[in-house]
């Protein structure tokens, strides 16, 4: 995932500080150099990173800090500070048209972007929020585009306007726009063409649909594996066309980050979004202050619940009975098989740890520490189980388990260590009620406390 070379760098650089107790002017100093190599290593632009580097170093050394009670603190406090306000200090969202208007959102971006899984993507998002989206395909030079989107369309129940490839864009998003009039459509979003690199052609295409219909939003969809070139991207769409927003596309790659903590600086104009997978469910709204914690290794609560509300699938009433049921200790293994798929749902195990504080892991450790072999192979001893095996595990003698691990294709030695360690988080979560009640409490949170309860299947002992 993004950002965990520098996430792991910046890290290593605060935990010098702290084990100085006071600090000297000099230790900042030599602190913000390597706090200036990883920057610059994570593919951040020069002018960004000296800029930042000099603004922390100002604030940091100041009598109030080196003073206080905890200036190593204090230092991290403000490189916060400075992370958030480099990306953008508040979240932005798209602008909605007022009154009865239709919203016109404009997708661009080079080919390879993952511009029109990323058109899909907003359609869901705008369905969230009540709106009625219609989809509609600008991109007259690659057949595969509109099948793409028609596809993507049907999974998120969004209707997709087309015309195929002999009109031009600017015919096509006019009729669209008369269509979506007609049908009762409020929102209106464009998947334009995209090419291997900027030109003329693309930029005129472009400013002919902004002349011909008025179009609210104009959101540049940018890699952020390409690091620097993301930005200069951006900036040259920026100045050609005039957007109004970013997403950032691939951000669950082995990318170094630098275009998000880039790109607001340069050209001034707001992150959205930030892309994390391929699923159309993959697209995070952009909040710059849990993205600085996530590079500084503070976690990302916030996001993890807002996560678990939009994934967790279980109602209310069930919620409540096996939260119950685990707070007793008599969660059942068809409790760990909803778990594991709630699990799934949020990204696995290893993202939902990398979003959590004061883990003690360094995020590039946690894909050495989570097995998923060893997550499925518990899966497969649950799945080779009766139904009655489930509903009560008393009833587990020797001559069931043996018939269990033959079905599972596993040893029998692998069956009895699961089964004891979920005897042993039975009888954990029987002595954790306060910790139950405050997951029960929690709105959205329904069931996630399962997640916790089966002594994290599948970890390694570190």
């Amino acid at each position: 995932m993004a950002f965990e070379s520098l996430s792991e760098k910046l890290q290593n650089v605060f935990k010098k500080l702290s084990g100085k107790g006071k600090l000297s002017e000099e230790d900042v100093r030599s602190a913000m150099k390597e706090v200036r190599m990883a920057l610059l290593e994570a593919d951040v632009n020069f002018k960004v990173v000296k800029q930042f580097v000099k603004s922390v170093e100002e604030k940091a050394v100041g009598e109030e800090v080196m003073n206080g009670l905890n200036p190593a603190q204090m230092v991290i406090k403000i490189v916060n500070e400075e992370m958030i306000s480099l990306m953008g200090s508040e979240t932005t969202e798209i602008t909605l048209a007022p009154g009865k208007t239709i919203t016109v959102i404009m997708m661009c971006g080079l080919q390879g972007a993952g511009k029109t899984t990323t058109t899909a993507k907003i359609a869901g998002k705008l369905k969230q929020k009540g709106k009625k989206p219609l989809l509609v395909a600008c991109d007259i030079y690659r057949p595969a585009a509109i099948d793409q989107l028609k596809i993507n369309g049907e999974k998120t129940d969004t209707e997709v306007f087309s015309m195929g490839t002999d009109h031009k864009p600017a015919d096509i998003a006019k009729a669209a726009l008369s269509h979506a009039e007609k049908n009762g459509f409020n929102a209106v979003i464009l998947d334009t063409a995209g090419r291997l690199h900027i030109d003329e052609a693309m930029m005129e295409e472009l400013q002919e649909i902004k002349r011909e219909i008025e179009v609210h939003n104009t959101i540049l969809v940018v890699d952020a594996m390409t690091g620097q070139d993301a930005v200069n991207v951006a900036k040259e769409f920026d100045e050609k066309v005039g957007v109004t927003g970013i997403i950032l596309s691939k951000m669950d790659g082995d990318t170094r980050g630098g275009a998000a903590l880039s790109v607001k600086a340069v050209t001034g104009k707001p992150i959205l979004y930030v892309g994390m997978g391929e699923k159309l469910s993959d697209l995070e709204q952009f909040y710059p202050d849990r993205m600085a914690g996530r590079i500084l290794g503070m976690g990302d609560v916030l996001t993890l619940i807002d996560k678990a509300r939009e994934s967790i699938d279980i109602d209310e009433q069930t919620g409540r009975e096996m939260a119950g049921r685990m707070q007793k200790g008599k969660f059942d293994f068809n409790d760990y098989l909803e778990s594991m798929k709630q699990m799934r749902n949020m990204g696995g195990l290893s993202s939902i740890l990398k979003m959590l504080p004061g883990m003690g892991i360094n995020a590039g450790d946690l894909d050495g520490i989570i097995d998923d072999k060893q997550l499925r192979q518990t899966e497969a001893i649950v799945l080779s189980m009766t139904p009655e095996e489930r509903r009560n595990p008393k009833l587990l003698n020797p001559k069931r388990k043996h018939r269990i691990a033959k079905g599972a294709g596993l040893d029998i030695a692998v069956v009895n260590r699961f089964i004891k360690q979920f005897e042993q988080s039975q009888k954990m979560m029987k002595q954790m009620p306060g910790m139950m009640k405050g997951m029960k409490g929690m709105k959205g949170m329904k069931g996630l406390g399962g997640m916790g309860g089966f002594g994290m299947p599948g970890r390694r002992k570190f």
